[in-house]
């Protein structure tokens, strides 16, 4: 009888593993109706064009000349409202409305107290016991945790089934094959406990349906059979019916929070948005956002005297108007050490697609004229090996192609900058954002296993 070990042979596990429970999940939202609109403004299309069709030319020759003798406006007839802050370094939407258009017509913002869509009152809602569908978040952390169940419930059967091999054939359990049959189920039930996962396999009660257990008696809610949800005004307040002669005010605490960026996109790039400062009664103007931005992008905040052409608004801001331009739904990149994260259509429809990192480029001849603007740009631009193979390794393992976009650097235009602080003509800023140039360039880890081709 040859001797077999769990290095040397294979074992069968087929009808042994565990496999995956398919539930039925609850239906989702229409996202094609719900975001069909890539951004909030209103599109007239002209019908199309089919020349050997005379009831098709006759259409579009209507269409035209009525769109010509009458113009349909693409933007609303208020713009929407949002103020300043100076201690978050951002600008909030507090009308419910206008945060909604906003998320649904090119998913600008996040939530203040959501990951990404505001979700905090349907959560509270939820919590309250009333039947509302699952969020986001909460879908996201119930599949995590089924994974992790059903990646240690595998561990746990495979070690039995190589334990029960051993045995018939009369293997004795060595030390080193113990640990190898035993290194994976350790390891995920060490992670599941971390997590707080229980440890009951066989009826496995995650951490998330205890919670709502707890929070939801039955003896004290009375399920409406209609939607009791009554908006009441733009705080978007809702009087939740509890029993006959008890009523529950639920008053929405979340808002829409902007990146500089995106703000200053909907103000200058789209003409939406209407920024208002605690400082000022009146809106600010566009010339005077853009300084403001733009001294508060530095950290501690500088005086417009002391702004130069390559701080960290101007900069990302252009790469962040270059590609909404060329149709890609932007969003902050933090969560991966990149700058920022493109998406095709929005991220309730894929993953993000690339990432992408901003890096300034000093290529005018400005920038060398003297060796103290040569050293001070090769500081600003130097980064090591180290760091773009540990960027490059995370979008690697995330399933996302880097992208190195590199911002030409013009030299400071002094008249310019001057108009912008003294809010002349808004021609000003279009001229500034052309003095800089975008380069492109994919970098992907290459895998000798993969990439021999």
């Amino acid at each position: 009888m040859s001797h077999i070990t769990p290095s040397e042979g294979s074992v069968n596990l087929a009808g042994i593993l565990p496999t995956p429970i398919i539930q039925s999940r609850p239906s989702r939202p229409n996202y094609n109706v719900l975001h069909a609109l890539p951004l909030p403004l209103s599109i007239y299309p002209l019908p199309p064009l089919i020349f050997h069709n005379p009831l098709s030319v006759i259409y579009f020759a209507y269409t035209y000349l009525y769109q010509l003798i009458v113009p349909l406006s693409s933007h609303r007839k208020t713009k929407l409202k949002a103020y300043f802050s100076s201690e978050t370094r951002s600008v909030h939407v507090t009308d419910q409305n206008a945060a909604r258009a906003l998320w649904e017509n090119g998913f600008f913002g996040k939530g203040n107290l959501s990951r990404s869509e505001s979700s905090w009152l349907d959560r509270e809602m939820r919590r309250k016991g009333l039947v509302v569908g699952e969020t986001s978040e909460e879908v996201t952390r119930r599949r995590r945790e089924e994974r992790r169940e059903f990646k240690k419930e595998r561990a746990r059967k495979e070690r039995v089934a190589i334990e029960s091999v051993l045995k018939e054939e009369n293997i004795p359990m060595t030390e080193d094959s113990l640990v190898q049959s035993t290194y994976a189920s350790t390891f995920l039930e060490n992670q599941s406990e971390s997590f707080g996962t229980s440890k009951n396999t066989e009826n496995p009660v995650t951490s998330n349906d205890t919670l709502l257990d707890s929070c939801n008696p039955t003896n004290a809610v009375t399920l409406p059979t209609v939607d009791t949800r009554i908006p009441c005004s733009d705080s978007r307040d809702y009087r939740i019916e509890v029993e006959a002669d008890q009523d529950i005010l639920i008053e929405n605490q979340e808002h829409l929070q902007l990146t500089f960026e995106e703000a200053f996109f909907l103000t200058y790039g789209l003409g939406i948005l209407e920024v208002d400062s605690r400082e000022s009664i009146e809106p600010v103007t566009t010339n005077t956002l853009l300084t403001l931005f733009r001294v508060n992008s530095y950290f501690p905040s500088c005086t417009p005297s002391d702004l130069r052409s390559d701080d960290a608004f101007l900069i990302s801001y252009v790469v962040y108007h270059h590609f909404r331009s060329l149709g890609w739904v932007v969003r902050s990149g933090v969560k991966f050490a990149v700058d920022y994260l493109l998406y095709n259509r929005g991220p309730v429809f894929s993953h993000a697609e690339f990432a992408v990192i901003i890096l300034p480029s000093y290529q005018h001849p400005y920038w060398r004229e003297t060796t103290s603007r040569a050293m001070d740009a090769d500081k600003r631009e130097s980064k090591s090996w180290w760091w773009l193979h540990c960027v490059n390794r995370v979008q690697s393992q995330v399933k996302k192609s880097l992208v190195l976009v590199y911002v030409e650097i013009p030299p400071p235009q002094t008249t310019v900058v001057e108009d912008c602080i003294n809010d002349h003509s808004q021609p000003d800023i279009t001229q500034m954002l052309k003095s800089y140039r975008v380069r492109e360039m994919i970098v992907r880890r290459w895998i000798p296993n993969r990439s021999r081709d």
